[in-house]
């Protein structure tokens, strides 16, 4: 999809800070012959999509699960775990690889190794982008729920959460492939690194489904993550700068966190004078999209303007959100968004699943063994080290803290996202690399359905007059 050297240049978090197109996908555009079976590609891909999320979703509600659940498992089934229905060009895999290329090289008739491959990687490619669209209205609607004052009481709850979540896995990770499995210095440090990620996607989505995202646990679990966005940001220039150069940029690094905390302060400060702006432009118009057009364009514009300075996309859009909760026209707004969110965000949630390659889990393959041992230790220190967050917040009596640290959990796609761009850079071995994807694996899918066992064992805690 993206060219990893250029990411880890440019010192970005995640591929959905990026929205960029390579190469390949201009040149294949720009072949009139191959442009309507992009499209066919596309538009199969799509339709593979929404099955596996509807069947994936449904399932899990009949089983009592969050029904993200269910779309991650979807993807599964149809990625590179299990049927191949949904590859990516990113990581190696190649156009042979996937199950849609057969059918679009019957329909193109005779086409070269060259096209085919120009093919899949032009439809692979604007997949990656209408997923990374999908995260971004998912975190624009999560800040459209979410509630600015609340979220501002427990700031400094969320900024101890965060900061735990960060330092804690990421020093115990480190120490312990150190000490206890003697790997070098560097690749311990990137898989420390790993362990500090939180899917505030996967979270959020779970919280919304589950009724829990206004709560005080809710708005905790959600400033923290975006905090740990920021963080990771963070952390990331620096074993990026680690593994490129043996040192740091400490100006680099300095100018992360100066720019990050700008943009998030002045988003807030700022939104007080838009928000009456934005009402009356949308008093204004008369046309069909009224109030959704010119919402979507600021989430859009924030979601830019992150991006612009080396900030992820989906805070840009998070706080977008927040700024137009604050305006009288945010239930009507929330209506709106919805259908969008259901068109786009299924897309996210199984390209996610779609991603993780189960077969790293396989100890009959003998370079897998070394890799599971090591994921072991990794699974330890990622559980451990982010439910220790919850035990962090403190002068809140009767606060689940048990479901604020399942909360932070999942790493999701931030999470392997730090493996690719390892993996690119040379620092990561192969069992390395194997373990770091088996913790974002097991991380991702095991926190949904502890989530609604946290809140379901807490829910007297969670309603009582104390909170």
């Amino acid at each position: 999809m993206w060219d990893m050297n250029t990411f880890i240049d440019t010192l970005s978090m995640s591929p959905l800070l990026q929205g960029g197109i390579s190469q390949p996908w201009l040149i294949a555009a720009a072949n009139a012959d191959e442009a309507p079976l992009i499209l066919s590609g596309v538009l199969l891909s799509l339709v593979v999509i929404y099955l596996a999320s509807k069947l994936g979703g449904e399932l899990s509600q009949l089983l009592n699960l969050p029904p993200v659940l269910g779309e991650l498992v979807g993807g599964v089934a149809i990625g590179a775990s299990a049927l191949h229905l949904l590859v990516f060009a990113e990581g190696g895999t190649v156009a042979a690889d996937s199950a849609l290329m057969p059918i679009l090289q019957f329909i193109g008739g005779n086409l070269s190794a060259e096209s085919i491959t120009s093919i899949f990687e032009s439809q692979s490619e604007i997949i990656e982008i209408l997923s990374e669209l999908g995260v971004i209205i998912l975190l624009f609607e999560i800040g459209l729920e979410s509630d600015l004052r609340e979220l501002t009481e427990v700031g400094y709850q969320a900024v101890l959460v965060a900061v735990v979540g960060v330092v804690a896995p990421f020093a115990a990770g480190t120490a312990g492939l150190v000490l206890l499995f003697h790997m070098p210095t560097i690749p311990s440090i990137f898989a420390g690194a790993a362990l500090t990620a939180t899917s505030i996607g996967i979270t959020s989505k779970v919280l919304s489904e589950l009724g829990f995202l206004k709560s005080k646990e809710g708005q905790i679990i959600v400033g923290a993550a975006i905090i740990d966005d920021v963080l990771g940001i963070i952390v990331l220039a620096v074993v990026a700068s680690l593994a490129k150069t043996g040192e740091v940029d400490i100006v680099n690094v300095l100018y992360l966190i100066g720019s990050a905390s700008a943009f998030l302060v002045g988003s807030i400060l700022l939104g007080r004078f838009f928000n009456q702006a934005f009402v009356t432009i949308a008093d204004q118009l008369k046309t069909r999209g009224k109030l959704v057009i010119p919402a979507l364009s600021f989430a859009f514009i924030m979601a830019f303007l992150a991006n612009a300075i080396h900030l992820e996309a989906i805070l840009g859009a998070f706080a977008a959100g927040l700024v137009l909760d604050e305006t009288d026209k945010r239930k009507e707004l929330d209506k709106q968004v919805v259908p969008i969110a259901d068109i786009l965000v299924p897309i996210f949630f199984v390209t996610v699943g779609a991603k993780a390659d189960l077969s790293v889990l396989n100890p009959a393959v003998p370079e897998n063994r070394e890799g599971l041992v090591i994921a072991a230790f990794l699974i330890v220190v990622a559980m451990i080290g982010k439910l220790m967050t919850g035990w962090t917040v403190v002068g809140q009596p009767g606060i689940n803290r048990f479901a604020i640290g399942v909360g932070m959990i999942p790493r999701g796609e931030v999470g392997l996202v730090f493996a690719g761009i390892g993996s690119a850079s040379g620092v990561l071995d192969k069992p390395l690399e194997a373990a770091i994807i088996t913790m974002v694996i097991l991380t991702t899918f095991v926190a949904p359905p502890l989530l609604r066992v946290a809140f379901k064992g807490g829910a007297i805690a969670i309603e009582s007059p104390a909170n």
